[in-house]
């Protein structure tokens, strides 16, 4: 079984596998075959002295899910809708990543705490009712978020191969061959799952939002803004404490809202889906220099074409 712990994210129509020193990810072409690609962590925060170290190393995952997530999120769109002739730039990427990180930050954080003023200073001016009832408004917004997107078919498709990621590592992480049949054993839920962690940091915005008490909305605001990158590197600590402590019952029952919400963001997956999660997760593990285990299956596959690089106007 490989040492480190292996981690991923659902694509269009497919998987990507994070990695000791490299991501991999593969994809279902449209033509039907599988298609992968690989790239070193050794660009940009990867390379801080600091990197890996506690709390530090929560930020780090947060920028790849952000910037490292996002770009192959898009090129799997763009590999999908190829065959139509349609396709985002680099520029393009850029902004709709701005765009999706403001309205983001906007919605799960800055919206709640609006309404929450609103709603409370008519009946208390206690700073603990403020930010009880500006958690329950990110909780319900978060869950009905989820709950609405999760039946657009396109996105129960991505929830799918979230499924078979999540499936893939559990089968890795008790020593399984890398197979359908063994895979397809394990549930669709992991402990160290993201949308465990946003479950893990909305409930420390609760704690550490009501440090900052009630004053004027600018400063409530800024104040907000200033503790998100704490949050995370918090919540990313607290993630990974509870997935090696889940055999604990207290910390089973803390962290276990997170289980629950994977029953909307992750599904079953076909074999196929399987397969794509597989070949994604054994590029992961070769580029680390990592052995695949034994009995494992080497589905045929072939190497990503290169991004075209863009043209000048």
């Amino acid at each position: 079984m490989a040492r480190f712990t292996y981690g991923g994210q659902a694509l269009i129509e497919g998987v990507l596998m994070r990695g000791r020193d490299a991501i991999a990810v593969a994809f279902r072409h449209p033509d039907g075959r599988i298609v992968w690609a690989a790239e070193p962590l050794d660009t940009g925060p990867h390379g801080w002295r600091l990197a890996k170290a506690p709390l530090v190393r929560g930020l780090i995952v947060l920028y790849e899910t952000l910037i490292v997530g996002t770009r192959w999120l898009v090129r799997s769109a763009n590999l999908q809708a190829s065959g139509e002739g349609v396709e985002l730039g680099r520029g393009s990427v850029a902004i709709l990543l701005i765009l999706t990180l403001a309205a983001g930050i906007g919605v799960f954080f800055l919206l709640p705490l609006f309404i929450a003023s609103v709603t409370t200073s008519a009946f208390s001016k206690d700073a603990w009712v403020q930010n009880l009832a500006e958690g329950l408004i990110r909780v319900a917004i978060f869950m009905g978020y989820l709950v609405v997107v999760s039946r657009a078919p396109d996105v129960r498709r991505v929830f799918m191969y979230h499924g078979a990621e999540h499936m893939t590592i559990h089968a890795l992480e008790a020593g399984d061959p890398l197979t359908v049949s063994k895979v397809r054993r394990y549930p669709t839920a992991h402990p160290r799952c993201g949308t465990e962690f946003l479950v893990v940091v909305i409930i420390l915005s609760i704690l550490l939002f009501s440090l900052l008490g009630r004053s004027n909305l600018l400063v409530m605001v800024a104040g907000r803004l200033l503790l998100i990158p704490v949050i995370a590197a918090i919540g990313y600590e607290l993630l990974r404490f509870g997935s090696r402590h889940r055999s604990n019952p207290i910390v089973k029952a803390v962290m276990y809202p997170g289980i629950l919400v994977q029953l909307i963001t992750t599904k079953r997956p076909t074999d196929d889906q399987i397969e794509v999660a597989i070949v994604s997760m054994e590029q992961a593990l070769s580029a680390d220099g990592e052995r695949i285990p034994d009995g494992s299956a080497l589905y045929e596959r072939d190497r990503l074409d290169p991004e075209p690089a863009a043209v000048p106007a």
